[in-house]
């Protein structure tokens, strides 16, 4: 979905300018266009398009909590030192707020056209003009009794200072008229945030009012000694002590020390309706400090994250249909023995289309298993029942040697892990925070056996985390091995995050901050010695985000050398791809849809035409940003065992090239566009539900073999997806 606000035609672009370089900020917002394109787009079921908005404005939120909060930190700070695209913070700011009142029109817009095709699927949202007599009494009822009990109005006066406003905080705020002395007064009206935002009628069919509405339509049962002159809801954002976000790591090393100065929790952004008093206005800012530039205006709904609620409706015609979730064959055919089918070959899954029970599995036999002896984990976040350590727990408890490596500041998830922590140290295992200037986002499992007279290791790694429930609709894959090298390198990786031994002697694992960045450069700088030579050499990859400057120039050196280069980016891309003596050879794309991109995958040609089984390909928990290249663990795993490479390349990688159906092409001035509608569509989601995955399908692979001409066969279908 192309966005309205205007562009000027850009400058000469060279290796010398900053604006070789996209703004991290208005990528990110460019991102979040494609979301809101996800709940415009007539090819999924209304209710899923629901939700789409919902995610879209709620990650805008998010980038107002902790981006925003940043540059507004920074200018506070007085630090005007500019990004690597030359804009400074103030500068950032300004053009973050015409793209974002742009974006939040397109939300309030596409909000007001869903609710018109909800009320033609059965599904009504009510205003308050358009309830009959007898559902307000209805109304009335659920507000005295579901409803009142829990309101706290709150006076404004000398005698009762303005409240805090808590961050995503709703409130009423209203001007009153007493009647016993004539007396002009203040008040607010704050909303619970565990009340639901919709409430149902009672009914066969599916009625719907906002909370807001209902208690605007009884304000009088709370105030019944006043006229209410003037009445109006608002909501603030308020910067969230983003020091401790992994999100704005980079803003934060910025600003140094000048962050101690900082005022933490300042309101952000304060959201009305566009009919507000203007003196209602007025009053609200004063009291909260907020600037007229941090004020946005709605035509409709205020807070269209709570629009999620819609989505509990049971109306499953309205969402995507359920699909078989695969259990890994070659694991089944043999019992269940996540061991013996590791010996018996190197495998991946493909989640969310086979199971992350097999994960689970994994950790449950070791744990089970009387022979192993031995059980280590990184654990940078799951959920709170986790099944994963409640595995390492029942290991710990039946004497064998638990290492848990547990990220204390994986972001929105401290509480959780600080309890997995003490939970995992009582029965008995060797817990390991981590280190003091560096975060743990590696995904590591590796379990070490006594086979006879000697001790066999195997190992899991995971483009994801260990998360069941994030599992199911985020696309990663977990990589089984019991390769002698590969598990050495991984009991390397486990001694330098629980001591301090720095691991120098890897010979098939790479690692942030050590030498990930030095092996990413070699694979890139043989690519372009394969160009210069005459040969064929090209790149894939595939990540979340693809921000560092230095990954990005290498990019471009490789493909002003001739190299292919197409990559797929779900989020930011701070990388201007087809511009003329900089780019021409390099392609970008973007999936949004269904499942959410995770994966992340890098393939060097190696002198050979891709796909190749010559290719180089690897799996990793790393994104191309300077955080993940500087300032955490990372791991980068090779991709050798033939099955699984061909399932990473002729699979993976290819399904999502040839997308269309979910795709959003990148143009160099950072805005994207979709593919043409009128031709072939292919989904690479739709595949991935409808052919099983390769590597671990055991004596079923004989019977289907998916490879690039299947894939292209599918992609000369008409329709799908």
């Amino acid at each position: 979905m192309a966005n309205s606000v205007a562009r000027q035609e850009m400058p000469k672009i060279d290796f010398k300018s900053p604006n070789r370089f996209l703004n991290r900020e208005l990528s990110w917002l460019e991102f979040n266009y494609r979301v809101l394109g996800e709940a415009e787009n007539k090819i999924h079921p209304l209710l899923e398009r629901v939700k789409f908005l919902s995610i879209a404005a709620s990650n805008l939120d998010e980038f107002y909590m902790v981006r925003v909060a940043g540059l507004k930190g920074q200018v506070a700070a007085g630090v005007d030192h500019p990004s690597v695209d030359g804009l400074t913070p103030s500068r950032q700011l300004i053009a973050i707020r015409e793209k974002v009142l742009d974006l939040m029109e397109k939300q309030q817009s596409c909000w007001r056209a869903t609710k018109s095709e909800l009320k033609h699927s059965g599904i009504k949202i009510l205003e308050s003009n358009t309830v009959s007599e007898e559902e307000k009494d209805w109304l009335k009822n659920y507000f005295k009794t579901k409803v009142f009990p829990v309101l706290t109005p709150m006076a404004v006066d000398p005698a009762h200072p303005f409240p805090f406003i808590p961050n995503l905080g709703f409130s009423m705020v209203l001007r009153l008229h007493r009647h016993s002395d004539g007396q002009h007064l203040r008040a607010l009206l704050p909303l619970p945030n565990l009340l639901e935002r919709f409430v149902r009628l009672p009914g066969d069919d599916i009625r719907l009012i906002s909370l807001d509405s209902i208690i605007t339509q009884n304000i009088q049962d709370i105030f019944p000694d006043f006229d209410i002159n003037q009445a109006a809801w608002f909501r603030v954002i308020r910067d969230t002590e983003f020091e401790i976000d992994e999100e704005a790591e980079d803003l934060i090393r910025t600003m140094g020390s000048a962050l101690k100065q900082r005022i933490h929790g300042s309101i952000i952004k304060l959201s009305v309706n566009k009919d507000i008093p203007s003196d209602l206005c007025r009053m609200i800012t004063d009291e909260i400090e907020v600037s007229a530039l941090d004020v946005v205006l709605h035509d409709d709904l205020i807070g269209l994250s709570d629009t999620i609620e819609l989505y509990s409706i049971d109306r499953p015609d309205l969402k995507f249909k359920p699909f078989d979730i695969r259990f890994p064959e070659r694991v089944r055919e043999l019992g269940g023995d996540c061991f013996e089918a590791i010996r018996t070959k190197d495998f991946i899954v493909h989640h969310p289309y086979e199971s992350f029970d097999v994960v689970v599995q994994f950790i449950r036999q070791a744990a089970r298993d009387p022979n192993v002896i031995a059980v280590k984990q990184t654990l940078y976040r799951t959920s709170n029942n986790s099944p994963t350590v409640a595995a390492l727990i029942e290991a710990a408890e039946a004497g064998k040697s638990v290492t848990a490596m547990v990220e204390l500041k994986a972001r929105f998830d401290e509480e959780a892990n600080i309890k997995w922590a003490r939970d995992l140290e009582r029965a008995g295992a060797n817990v390991v925070f981590g280190f003091m200037d560096k975060k743990t986002h590696a995904k590591i499992s590796l379990v070490v056996r006594r086979e006879g007279e000697q001790l066999r290791s195997y190992a899991h790694f995971g483009t994801g985390n260990y998360h069941p429930d994030t599992a199911k609709v985020y696309t990663d894959l977990s990589f089984f091995t019991c390769d002698p090298v590969i598990c050495n390198d991984a009991a390397l990786v486990f001694n330098f995050m629980t001591g301090y031994t720095a691991p120098k002697q890897l010979i098939k694992l790479s690692i942030s901050p050590d030498n990930l960045r030095v092996k990413l450069n070699k694979l890139i700088e043989d690519e372009i010695g394969h160009a210069k030579a005459g040969r064929p050499a090209g790149i894939f990859a595939k990540m979340n985000s693809l921000v560092d400057p230095d990954m990005i120039d290498n990019f471009y050196r490789a493909s002003n050398a001739g190299v292919r280069v197409n990559i797929i980016v779900r989020g930011i891309c701070c990388l201007r791809p087809g511009l003329i003596g900089l780019s021409e050879n390099i392609e970008v794309k973007s999936i949004i849809g269904r499942f959410l991109e995770h994966s992340r995958i890098l393939v060097f040609g190696n002198g050979k035409e891709l796909p190749s089984k010559h290719a180089k390909v690897f799996i990793t928990s790393a994104d191309l940003m300077p955080r993940n290249l500087n300032w955490r663990v990372e791991v980068m795993v090779p991709i050798e065992n033939p099955t699984v490479h061909q399932q990473v390349l002729e699979q993976v990688m290819m399904a999502n090239l040839l997308d269309t159906t979910q795709s959003w092409k990148m143009k160099s001035d950072g805005c994207y566009e979709r593919p043409d509608p009128e031709l072939d569509s292919f989904s690479a989601h739709t595949y991935f539900m409808t052919n099983p995955s390769l590597s671990g399908r055991g004596r079923a692979l004989d019977h289907h073999r998916p490879s690039i001409p299947h894939l292209v066969a599918i992609n000369e279908q008409k329709g799908d997806g």
